[in-house]
């Protein structure tokens, strides 16, 4: 199983795309920054896109790539039932965009809305996909993703701090999670729902005291302005917890 970053970032500029992460060319996860990463021959190859939670900048190009699929769909988009109403309310609501989940046509739709529950396992192909809870500020589902052979990763989407409850139920080779900005902010972090590096230590420590490991870890969801600081601390609590911990970029490319 191939994990690509397509976007790492929360913000955009020339270097810097929205959140969005493709496994195997086929899976998306978020869609931050989809089809400006993508080619239309790319994009008509996916099967199916995980929405982590309804924010602009992890859901900006479902709008754009419904439009892409207007001949080619129907698509698959998962979510949770309050993410993908409020990206019908707001976004492809016929008047921002089109509702992609009845046009062109209500029989052939670019879109496929599907709702899922936490903890309710399903598969897409040979994926074995399992939602869980995050904790930001609106509702999140972070995913546990396994391919065909078991071998998972965990993507957290937008979080502050897990329950211990949820850690346990996780057992991944690898960790995508957020951290969006440095340590002298982390009281910003703590209100808005995000990590810092010193709070991704304390979870990473969390994690380790119930699994006795901690596996390698990448980190999103990055303020490119603040990225050289994030780097740094980062690098940090990698040496002192002695495990690989790297900050993501576009392009990226990891197998699992």
């Amino acid at each position: 199983m191939e994990l690509e970053i397509l976007g790492a970032h929360n913000c955009e500029s020339e270097s810097a795309r929205l959140t969005c992460l493709l496994v195997d060319g086929v899976l998306a996860i978020d869609a931050g920054g989809l089809t400006s990463a993508l080619s239309i021959e790319e994009q008509h190859r996916l099967k199916a896109v995980l929405i982590t939670h309804h924010h602009f900048d992890h859901v900006r190009d479902l709008a754009t790539l419904g439009m892409n699929f207007w001949t080619a769909g129907p698509l698959p988009v998962y979510g949770l039932e309050s993410s993908l109403q409020t990206i019908l309310s707001n976004i492809l609501n016929g008047v921002m965009y089109p509702d992609f989940t009845s046009r062109p046509s209500p029989d052939k739709p670019a879109f496929k809305f599907h709702p899922i529950a936490p903890g309710k396992a399903f598969s897409i192909g040979g994926y074995s996909i399992t939602p869980f809870l995050a904790n930001h500020g609106v509702p999140v589902a972070g995913y546990q993703i396994a391919g065909v052979d078991g071998k998972s990763f965990v993507y957290t989407g937008d979080t502050h701090r897990l329950a211990e409850s949820t850690w346990q139920s996780l057992s991944p080779r690898l960790i995508v999670t957020e951290v969006t900005v440095p340590d002298m902010y982390e009281s910003m972090a703590r209100e808005s729902g995000h990590l810092t590096p010193r709070l991704l230590k304390e979870e990473l420590l969390a994690f380790k005291r119930i699994h006795r490991y901690i596996p390698p870890v990448i980190a999103v969801h990055i303020s490119p302005h603040l990225e050289d600081e994030i780097q740094k601390e980062i690098s940090r609590v990698a040496e002192e917890l002695g495990t690989e911990i790297t900050c993501g970029y576009e392009g990226m490319r990891v197998v699992i």
